[in-house]
């Protein structure tokens, strides 16, 4: 009786001792979270972390690697007009750092949020690779509005992003509505390219018609309908005669079958005569 006595009274000293140790284990794990708590919101709070190049900012994308997590193999297809980092940030994912967590069916959701990405597709391959291919929206021209300055596509929606030196090599056009319009006009000019290469800017007029200004300063004034027939009558006349390299100051095509000139010469003398004269003292 004794001997199972003793067996009962150890099996119960074993139970009470792992009760301990799991306590003692919790316990210790409580404080060590505690801690990294308290050590966390004093680096938020001492601006340990903020800044760009902060090494506790690198701390997960290293334990991340560590555990074979980390974004080490990024490939990007697709990309003409933008760089890399413009759609990595879109997606909070940088070059080593941590993919725990990432989530590609979100991050191809974000991509395609962008105003100059029209598709995106994003793949996850386990454990470091991701591979990301966009379809971006191709910057057609740059429309001016008021003072600001917009590039837009072929449908005519703005874009953002895009570097100032590419700005300069598209096609200008300004006014209300004249970003919705702009490709009509820019596909007819393409037909006339010794007109186009001397158009420098083309303005919309009341959502109904376009003016074009050219790099001489000669100003083009296009008629609301037809005005495809009068750039081909416009490009004739300078083919057959140099018109636009004459002097002139600009060229009237707003009247159907009528082409009126403004001599540059001429028109400085009536813009004289216009203006009122000084009251004599």
């Amino acid at each position: 009786m004794r001997h199972g006595y003793e067996t009962r009274t150890n099996g119960w000293q074993w139970l009470e001792r792992g009760k301990s140790l799991r306590v003692r284990f919790l316990a210790r794990t409580l404080s060590l979270l505690l801690m990294a708590l308290v050590i966390g919101a004093g680096l938020v709070k001492g601006g340990y972390l903020d800044y760009e190049d902060s090494p506790w900012l690198k701390l997960p994308g290293r334990l991340a690697g560590l555990a074979g997590m980390a974004a080490d193999d990024i490939k990007i297809h697709g990309l003409t007009h933008h760089e890399p980092d413009a759609l990595l940030s879109a997606i909070a994912v940088a070059p080593g750092g941590s993919l725990i967590g990432f989530d590609a069916v979100q991050a191809r959701k974000k991509l395609e949020g962008l105003d100059w990405v029209a598709a995106a597709k994003v793949q996850r391959l386990f454990p470091n690779q991701l591979e990301i291919s966009v379809v971006e929206r191709a910057p057609f021209a740059v429309w001016q509005r008021g003072n600001m300055y917009h590039v837009i596509d072929h449908s005519g929606g703005v874009m953002t992003g895009l570097p100032a030196s590419q700005l300069l090599k598209l096609p200008l056009v300004s006014g209300e509505g004249a970003n919705l319009a702009a490709e009509e006009l820019i596909n007819q000019l393409e037909a006339y390219p010794d007109l186009m290469l001397q158009v420098k800017a083309a303005s919309r007029v009341g959502k109904r018609r376009w003016n074009l200004y050219l790099d001489s300063g000669v100003a083009v004034l296009l008629p609301e309908r037809d005005w495809t027939a009068a750039l081909a009558t416009l490009d004739g006349l300078d083919r057959s005669q140099k018109l636009l390299s004459k002097g002139i100051r600009s060229v009237d095509l707003r009247l159907a079958g009528q082409v009126t000139v403004a001599v540059a010469e001429i028109a400085a003398e009536t813009d004289k005569a216009a203006k009122p004269k000084a009251a004599s003292r």
